[in-house]
């Protein structure tokens, strides 16, 4: 009994401890997102039943009306940014405020996910008092809910007053619209305008945070033989397209896949007497026999990379690798940039220790920087090169773009009360 009388205590004390390490406005803060939690949840359960897969552009439309209409009543005005009909996506929801106090934010959440209406429907269902199931519910709507807890706990509280807040649902990120340059050009262009970017995709508990993402980008391998009677190869028929393909891809896995945070995938590998490839629906068709040294053989692969000199040396290592053909074919190598890399920055860091005296004090531990390589690119990469970022501020969870994807329900009201208070102290910073 004096165990657990001591116990109860320590507890108490620790309590204390950590509520003392928050400002009176900030217990304020944490106390409204509590009673704002109810009616979230209910949000959150809206918005999940509405499919907004990337290509249901009526869907994201209904997700992004749902969202503006919550913002507007915070005071943020809302623009709908249309893109044109040709890329085949529904747009981006933009909120924003301007002032002339603290640290100018840019929060990033988006609106689709990879769930399309033929696809089997999962809704929002409680599993059990700790997980909650339902499309897109980690990824990424439980972030963006996550972004209005904290803005409709500093708004009531009167907290938001001459602040910069911009807050960016693209309506695309599973699948960006082509060209970049255009489905992203005014995501970027308004980024500029702000001091710090964070991103609301899926935590990692509440003690990681990503300061790095890599970088994705695509290759195209294309490999010419001489074509004639398979009696020939190795001699005066050469080697032909598979073999010569087959020794650049494996070089590429022997030269470089020892290199921390580059990976480099082939996806789609086809070679014959007849070949067709569309690299860009990444399918294709061949046809070949067992006596023909094939002619032909395409590879089609993704590269990913922590920084743009990584990218760039891994690239120049892939070329050269190309160009030491064997007898009797010729190869080349096209290299296509995707998403950049959010490389780890000192600004980055210093956000992520920012971030972890916030956690500190509301009693949930320690925040560290995660693995770049295990997360991929995303859209809060774009922009990374002009703002200190960090990323992964969302729900927590698992199972992401998959059948049964679900929420962790004892985080979440706990990453709701952390953003509201973290956003606080930084729109109060100089």
């Amino acid at each position: 009994m004096q165990k657990l009388f001591l116990l109860l205590v320590l507890i108490v004390v620790f309590n204390c401890s950590s509520a003392q390490n928050l400002s009176a406005e900030e217990q304020k803060i944490v106390l409204q997102t509590e009673k704002n939690y109810t009616d979230m949840m209910a949000l959150l359960k809206k918005v999940v039943n509405i499919n907004s897969g990337t290509f249901n552009v009526n869907g994201v439309k209904q997700v992004g009306d749902v969202f503006a209409n919550e913002l507007m009543q915070l005071g943020f005005t809302i623009e709908w940014i249309k893109l044109p009909d040709s890329l085949k996506r529904a747009g981006h929801l933009v909120a924003y405020r301007k002032g002339k106090k603290g640290k100018k934010l840019f929060l990033i959440g988006h609106l689709d996910t990879v769930f399309e209406p033929d696809m089997p429907e999962n809704p929002f269902t409680k599993i059990n008092d700790s997980t909650i199931t339902g499309q897109g519910i980690n990824d990424m709507k439980g972030g963006d809910v996550i972004i209005i807890a904290a803005m409709k706990a500093l708004h009531q509280l009167n907290l938001l007053e001459e602040t910069t807040i911009t807050i960016y649902m693209t309506g695309d990120e599973e699948n960006a619209g082509t060209p970049k340059e255009v489905s992203r050009a005014d995501f970027i262009a308004r980024a500029k305008e702000h001091d710090i970017a964070l991103g609301y995709e899926g935590a990692i508990g509440l003690n990681i945070i990503a300061t790095a993402r890599r970088g994705s980008s695509s290759w195209k391998l294309e490999v010419e033989g001489k074509q004639g009677h398979s009696a020939g190869v190795f001699s005066s028929g050469g080697y032909g397209a598979i073999y010569e393909a087959s020794r650049i891809v494996n070089s590429f896995r022997e030269t470089l896949s020892k290199e921390q945070y580059l990976t480099f995938n082939p996806g789609l590998f086809i070679g014959g007497s007849e070949v067709a490839v569309n690299a860009a629906a990444q399918e294709g068709t061949a046809s070949g026999k067992t006596n023909i040294i094939s002619p032909k053989t395409v590879v089609i692969g993704d590269l990913r990379f922590l920084t743009e000199a990584q990218k760039t040396n891994a690239r120049k290592t892939m070329l050269a690798i190309t160009q030491q053909n064997l007898p009797g074919t010729k190869a080349s190598i096209q290299f296509t940039d995707g998403i950049p890399a959010m490389e780890p920055t000192k600004g980055n860091e210093f956000l992520a220790a920012e971030l972890s005296k916030t956690n500190l004090a509301l009693g949930y531990g320690n925040v560290v920087p995660g693995n770049p390589g295990s997360r991929g690119a995303g859209d809060i990469s774009y922009i990374a090169a002009y703002v200190d970022c960090l990323d992964g501020l969302g729900a927590s969870g698992k199972g992401a773009h998959a059948p049964g994807e679900v929420l962790n329900v004892p985080e979440y009201l706990k990453l709701m009360k952390r953003s509201a208070v973290f956003i606080y102290r930084l729109i109060n910073q100089n």
